[in-house]
């Protein structure tokens, strides 16, 4: 019989942190390996086995059919979203692997997560705060495994890949929505309303002395107290911290010519696909991190260590300055504003000063390319150059009071339930003069982008009379994600679902007209109408590529005609700008 001695030393071997059954992957390779997704999950039931404070779960599927794995973390029990938010703690979200082949942050996460709770190594984290980690985000990418799918990047020897099963962007897919993972992602989202994400991610780009930077939104669209706490308080804490610990930290920034970094560097507005800028929409601080491509591994996973550390030491200290300025933030969006900027655009006039911490460099003439291209050395150099970071309104709105989707548009009243959008329905039809948008000067990319062909167009408020049927969806701008709804719906959003495509069938001709009758129809309008005729005959002289067209000669006609399809280049979605209209007809 084996006595109780010997029962308790091989438990306490079992739950040593640096024995065998502890070390991850990357540690037990010397850095040089990732794991694998079963060994992964494997890991993750390990710490759920070995702690009260985890609880592991799937909040989701793969298009290839693999459980999306999720780790909770509390020390007093808070491991439902209504518990965490009774509860006076911050909740975290922690996102690895949306690109799987920049893995260093699952394996930071997992080594931090037993620290904490098998090795309490850690005794004041995570005080008050509950973690969500998402250790795989897009799993299925993450088993296409190869040697060769990060030509940048320096280890670990196998990696996943960028994409996932269905060869498509999860970090470009936040605001519409498309994949499943992101659909589940945006599930878990909504029910447990972080405060505040980090998204962790490897570089691609320059090569220089920082090991790690960070995109985080700091421009107008960011709610006032929000902002004001990023600015002063979390931002300046994180950077002072990981550069006094060994790291060289910095905002994420590119340069603006990508063989001279003395020509300065840039930080431009990123947008709701991006997971940043949808925390931005939904006023919570969304770190995108990037440790550096070209350090080692270990080092990379070190600084995703550090970074996340540093955040829960931050929030188990005091979490309510954070949970305060999302708050606020979320009452100050529920208020509709009088004008709010829908896309932003980088000022090009102005930039600070800052301290580039760069490796020397040589630039020279290509051979291969035959352009200049750029060398990096290893000696480090600090040179004084430009970043230009302010971002300015390029177009503002004048918000309405809601809008109202007509019920065949399913996909929008499919993705307001996906970001937690709350509409009615109109329990009859409504007939009135709206507010809505015309285009013209429409175009689509050649190539698609996320499988899209995203559209190109201009825009133009019109007032019209519409009648929208019964069933169609209200959706008042008096929520807190008011934000999403705009992103979505105001046409020249970055990030419209117009811009996606999404609109495309109200931009086709559904109607035809044969050439000889629309030659008699031409012939009839030119001898009623003088100014069609003179303007017909100003196109001719100006335009010589549509005098040799007559096809488009005799189209000039029939989009004059009352034959042309009213509602074509028409906004389906109209906005309401006074509450009578929709009362029922």
């Amino acid at each position: 019989m084996v006595g109780y001695s010997v029962i308790f030393l091989l438990l306490a071997m079992l739950m040593n942190p640096q024995s065998p059954e502890w070390l991850t992957r990357a540690e037990l390779s010397g850095f040089q390996e990732t794991s694998r997704y079963a060994e992964t999950l494997d890991y993750c039931r390990r710490l759920q086995a070995a702690s009260p404070w985890i609880r592991f779960t799937s909040f989701g599927k793969s298009p290839e059919g693999r459980d999306l794995p999720l780790l909770i973390v509390s020390k007093h029990g808070a491991f439902t979203s209504g518990e965490a938010h009774r509860s006076d703690a911050a909740i975290v979200l922690i996102i690895n692997g949306i690109h799987s082949g920049e893995i260093a942050g699952k394996e930071a996460s997992l080594m931090l997560l037993r620290d904490i709770t098998v090795a309490k190594q850690k005794p004041d984290l995570p005080a008050r705060v509950v973690l969500l980690v998402v250790p795989i985000f897009n799993v299925d990418g993450h088993e296409r495994m190869s040697a060769y799918n990060r030509v940048n990047q320096n280890g670990p020897r196998e990696m996943g890949w960028r994409g996932t099963a269905q060869n498509l962007n999860l970090n470009r897919d936040w605001i519409k929505a498309d994949q499943p993972e992101m659909r589940a992602m945006l599930k878990l989202y909504n029910e447990w309303l972080p405060d505040l994400v980090i998204d962790n991610h490897v570089s691609d780009g320059a090569d220089f002395q920082y090991d790690i930077t960070w995109l985080l939104d700091d421009n107008p669209r960011v709610g006032a107290p929000l902002l004001q706490y990023i600015q002063k308080d979390l931002e300046p804490y994180l950077l002072t911290t990981l550069n006094t610990s060994g790291h060289t930290a910095s905002r994420y920034f590119e340069l603006r010519d990508s063989t001279d970094p003395a020509a300065g560097i840039d930080l431009g507005p990123t947008t709701a696909r991006f997971s940043n800028g949808y925390g931005t929409l939904r006023n919570r601080p969304a770190f995108v991190v990037e440790t550096h491509m070209l350090k080692s591994f270990e080092t990379r996973i070190k600084a995703h260590y550090d970074f996340m550390e540093a955040v829960l030491k931050k929030l188990s200290g005091d979490p309510q300055p954070l949970r305060s300025a999302v708050s606020e933030s979320d009452e100050l969006t529920a208020t509709i504003p009088s004008k709010y900027p829908i896309r932003l655009k980088q000022n090009t006039e102005k930039s600070e000063p800052f301290v580039f911490r760069g490796v020397e460099y040589a630039r020279q003439r290509s051979a291969v390319s035959g352009t200049t291209s750029i060398s990096y050395g290893t000696k480090p150099v600090e040179i004084t150059i430009p970043f230009y970071r302010t971002m300015d309104p390029e177009i503002t709105i004048d918000p309405p009071l809601g809008y109202i989707i007509p019920p065949q548009w399913t996909f929008v009243t499919d993705r307001l339930d996906l970001h937690g959008i709350a509409y009615s329905r109109l329990s009859a039809p409504v007939t009135g003069e709206f507010e809505t948008y015309r285009f013209s000067e429409v175009t689509w990319d050649a190539e698609p982008f996320e499988g899209h062909h995203l559209a190109h167009f201009k825009s133009a408020k019109v007032t019209e009379r519409r009648t929208v049927p019964v069933g169609s969806a209200v959706v008042w701008l008096n929520q807190k994600t008011n934000k999403v709804i705009l992103e979505m719906l105001e046409p020249d959003a970055k990030d419209s679902l117009i811009a996606w495509g999404y609109f495309d069938p109200i931009f086709e001709q559904k109607e035809y007209a044969e050439g000889y009758v629309l030659e008699k129809l031409a012939a009839e309008m030119l001898q009623k109408d003088p100014k069609l005729k003179e303007e017909f005959e100003l196109r001719l002289k100006n335009d010589p590529q549509f005098a040799s067209d007559p096809s488009a000669r005799l189209l000039f006609f029939y989009r004059r005609s009352p034959y042309q399809d009213p509602y074509k280049n028409a906004y389906p979605v109209v906005r309401i700008t006074d509450r009578s209209q929709v009362q029922p007809n």
